[in-house]
């Protein structure tokens, strides 16, 4: 049959023989048989990775963290190789670049992700194309598919890697678009509830599932027991809350972008649960988060509760406009965090 993503979110990676439990148990152990679980992993990664698989159209493998599975992805390139990055995208993938690029082990491109043309062209000159689409923390959005394209015309085809973390396999599908590799930080929407660190990496590519299973091996990457058990959980109500929370950012993107206080607002087009929207300064945006008392000041997303971080603040973000807020929607009513937005906005002012 061929099931929903929402049914299949639920019912992925169950074992499914007499006698099984309706969810695959935690597998705490560090070796099977006369091999450590590192090399071929446990049931419940296992279960995780074959969910996540099924929706993404490709093959899973899971990490200690999503900067694990970049790191990963990073290892699948020789010396020398040339990456091409968005200028705004994840922190923490750009410094790991930046560190590879010191070191002399990869060279770095750095484009805007709105100059597509820019993009086409390197696709015929690089050896990794990374992608991010909705961008971390403007929420650009790039043509992946004529990217991908682009890529696979050249004489020496780079990969195409997408980090889906904002997206989710619930907005798009980078692999079904032409892209080689998807990689999740699964610590924020995939696992939902603020309580683990995982990162996953989907291909349909066995040779690349396997050299990055290698590079899990190699790397010591690997997720706990524990994280993975609860990823998974968490993944079975990912369509619920991803519904829950696009129809909330949605309605919110709607009363941001009538209120006078209010620079600017991006959301994207496939939706999702984070909005980016900008104040007149930042000594406007800071005393606005100081005032907020539902939403919560913090760096991360993607969980239950509604977030909300002024990024500019952070050196690694300089990029980003001074009064620029990123805010991640969370499952509470969209009354109340209006409520708390307007009363904070009346503050700052």
């Amino acid at each position: 049959m061929n099931w929903s993503a929402r049914t299949r979110a639920v019912n992925s990676g169950r074992q499914d023989g007499e006698g099984d439990p309706a969810n695959v148990p935690i597998t705490p152990t560090s070796h099977l048989g006369l091999g450590y679980a590192r090399e071929d992993g446990t049931d419940t990664w296992r279960a995780f990775e074959d969910a996540v698989g099924d929706l993404e159209g490709g093959y899973a493998t899971s990490f200690a963290s999503g900067m694990g599975a970049i790191s990963a992805v990073f290892d699948l390139l020789p010396a020398g190789a040339e990456v091409v990055v968005p200028t705004d995208s994840y922190a923490g993938m750009r410094h790991l670049l930046g560190h590879a690029e010191t070191s002399g082990r990869l060279s770095a491109r750095r484009l805007d992700p709105r100059d597509t043309d820019a993009w086409l062209t390197a696709a015929s000159e690089a050896d990794l194309l990374w992608l991010e689409s909705p961008t971390n923390p403007s929420l650009f959005e790039m043509p992946i598919a004529e990217i991908a394209t682009a890529a696979a015309a050249a004489d020496d085809p780079p990969l195409v890697a997408v980090d889906n973390t904002f997206a989710t396999p619930l907005g798009q599908q980078p692999l079904s678009l032409g892209a080689d590799i998807v990689m999740h930080s699964a610590t924020k929407l995939i696992g939902g509830h603020s309580d683990l660190l995982l990162g996953v990496t989907v291909t349909s590519s066995d040779r690349l599932a396997e050299q990055l299973r290698e590079a899990r091996m190699r790397g010591g990457a690997t997720p706990g027991a524990l994280e993975a058990w609860l990823a998974l959980r968490g993944m079975r109500t990912l369509p619920v809350r991803y519904a829950a929370v696009s129809a909330t950012a949605a309605d919110l993107v709607a009363r941001l972008r009538e209120h006078p206080s209010i620079v600017d607002v991006r959301y994207p087009s496939i939706g999702g649960g984070v909005i980016s929207f900008e104040l007149a300064d930042a000594a406007t945006a800071d005393a606005f988060c100081a005032a907020l008392r539902l939403i919560r000041h913090a760096t991360s997303l993607g969980g239950a509760e509604s977030t909300l971080e002024r990024r500019a603040a952070r050196p690694s973000d300089a990029h980003v406009p001074a009064g620029a807020l990123r805010f991640s929607v969370g499952l509470e009513d969209p009354d109340d965090l209006w409520a708390d937005i307007t009363q904070a906005l009346k503050q700052a002012r």
